[in-house]
């Protein structure tokens, strides 16, 4: 398979993911505004969400990948499948247990996770209830993560990338027609997330079953491959998972902040992983299970050049992403938020967090393309300790931009965070010889920064100024935006044609 192809598969699935979630964002703020109630919800989702992110998709699909991959490749698929199963039936376990814990623990949670909620009684009760809703989450996410790392290896892309539409669904129809059957209206969100938990897992049964890899109940504690993947993943959390981390520790920041402090954040945050999503998530979707590939085959030079591509389309996409969603955050969240109890007052609140995101969506993209080259080689401990000393240097700039920048710093110190990440995993895969760069980034980067000044004076004028944003209704500015956005992506990808840029250029086979 073309990873081009692969990666456009992915990104659009994620497009429409993503569209979905702007649809649902768009409704949660007109119809719940940004107070109290959505702060609840926030924090209740956040955390189970966490935890998905952290253990499910980030430790074991790092830590699973490359063990079953190696299983795949040189082993049989009888071997293959027991992974599977006892893989499976142990996470399930230890899945339940989680979340039963989730349920009975949920006040020392939301005490931990959001202390500012304790001064206000019931608004920490309310949290408390959301929370023991949306727990199980965490045990279907999982198991679809778990599924999504299968079909991943054996390149049915496009079935894990089509789950997340699934939850988007559940929220959209939740608070389109449900929510009056609700006291309070806001408990159907947490409803919406436990429904589609089990949504998503169904979903992909069918698919597993095609490739003979549904996972039967098998519970062996002697398999020596199961305990490689639990022994990858406690460690294999800090690596790629730092930015999670530091989130949830924002969360316990801006509880302490004015009240819709937690709901700017979410929805600059939701702005920001349109682009991470869309590229960062969908490249370390499909570099990992080719790394790994390329790792059993002990192919050094043609592993250097798969990061190598990924490093190359990771600029090209990612850093006119970050221009953008810097120059037009206003538009932007005036366009899709400003309805209803969103007020102009939330827009420029979460206009100051998205600019602090924005800085470094370079690096929190570029984690997800430079750590799978570690994980590939099933070395844990580069990223452990890099991940680490990012957390650190986070929560320290934390308390150096808070009270200067209240909110917004928090999103700036989770940006520059993952900015230190990066270039840290970035130096020792050059100083150990994993990664040589190919011929040519001098130039490519001289004609990407004439691309990006191209983009920049679009934007710039074609935007007008923010008051127009803010005074401006409806269609007229979906029009404007669209414009705005068209014009933009003309005058980038122009530019880019006219320096010599070729899509065919960035065509790669995946590793054999």
């Amino acid at each position: 398979m073309n990873l081009l192809k692969a990666l456009a598969t992915i990104s659009s699935l994620t497009l429409v993911s993503r569209i979905l979630a702007f649809i649902r964002d768009v409704l949660i703020a007109r119809i719940f505004g940004a107070g109290a109630a959505t702060d609840a919800f926030f924090v209740a989702f956040k955390l189970p969400n966490l935890l998905r992110r952290l253990f499910a998709e980030g430790a074991f699909s790092q830590a699973f990948v490359p063990i079953f991959g190696e299983y795949k490749n040189r082993r049989g698929p009888d071997e293959t499948k027991l992974l599977v199963d006892h893989v499976a039936t142990l996470l399930a376990l230890i899945l339940f247990v989680v979340t039963l814990i989730g349920i009975i623990a949920a006040p020392v949670l939301v005490f931990i996770s959001a202390p500012g909620f304790v001064k206000d009684a019931e608004k920490f009760d309310l949290t408390v209830q959301l929370l023991r809703i949306t727990s199980p989450y965490i045990f279907f996410i999982s198991l679809v993560a778990v599924a999504a790392a299968i079909l991943n290896t054996y390149n049915k892309y496009w079935v894990p990338a089509f789950a997340p539409i699934l939850l988007n669904l559940c929220f959209i129809g939740g608070a389109l027609w449900f929510a009056p059957y609700f006291d309070p209206p806001i408990l159907v969100l947490a409803w919406a997330v436990f429904v589609a938990g089990i949504v998503q897992l169904l979903f992909q049964l069918p698919f597993l079953k095609k490739i003979g890899m549904l996972p039967r109940f098998r519970f062996n504690l002697k398999d020596e491959g199961m305990w490689r993947v639990v022994r990858q993943m406690g460690p294999a959390a800090f690596g790629v998972s730092i930015a999670q981390i530091s989130l949830i520790l924002n969360t316990i920041f801006a509880s302490f902040l004015v009240a819709g402090s937690v709901s700017w954040l979410y929805y600059a945050d939701r702005l920001m992983e349109f682009p991470t999503g869309m590229l960062g998530v969908a490249l370390g979707t499909i570099l990992l299970p080719s790394l790994s590939k390329l790792h059993a085959n002990n192919n050094t030079a043609e592993y250097s050049r798969l990061l190598d591509w990924g490093l190359r389309l990771t600029f090209l996409l990612a850093l006119p992403a970050a221009l953008a969603l810097g120059m037009i955050a206003v538009p932007l969240l005036a366009t899709f938020f400003q309805h209803g109890q969103f007020t102009v007052h939330d827009v420029l609140m979460s206009r100051n967090a998205l600019v602090g995101y924005s800085v470094g969506l370079i690096g929190l993209i570029l984690v997800k393309i430079l750590a799978p080259g570690f994980y590939a080689k099933q070395d844990i401990r580069t990223p452990v300790k890099i991940g680490i000393a990012t957390l650190i240097a986070t929560q320290l700039m934390n308390l150096a931009f808070i009270g200067w920048i209240q909110h917004a710093g928090l999103a700036l110190s989770i940006g520059l965070g993952a900015c230190f990440n990066s270039a840290i995993l970035f130096y020792f895969l050059r100083k150990r010889g994993i990664y040589q760069p190919e011929a040519g980034w001098p130039k490519f980067a001289l004609k990407l920064a004439l691309a990006l000044l191209a983009l920049g004076l679009a934007l710039w004028l074609g935007m007008g100024t923010e008051q127009h944003w803010l005074e401006s209704h409806g269609w007229a500015r979906i029009a404007h935006l669209s414009g705005l956005v068209a014009g933009g992506a003309t005058a980038y990808f122009a530019a880019l044609f006219l320096l010599g840029f070729r899509l065919r250029d960035f065509h790669k086979r995946e590793a054999e």
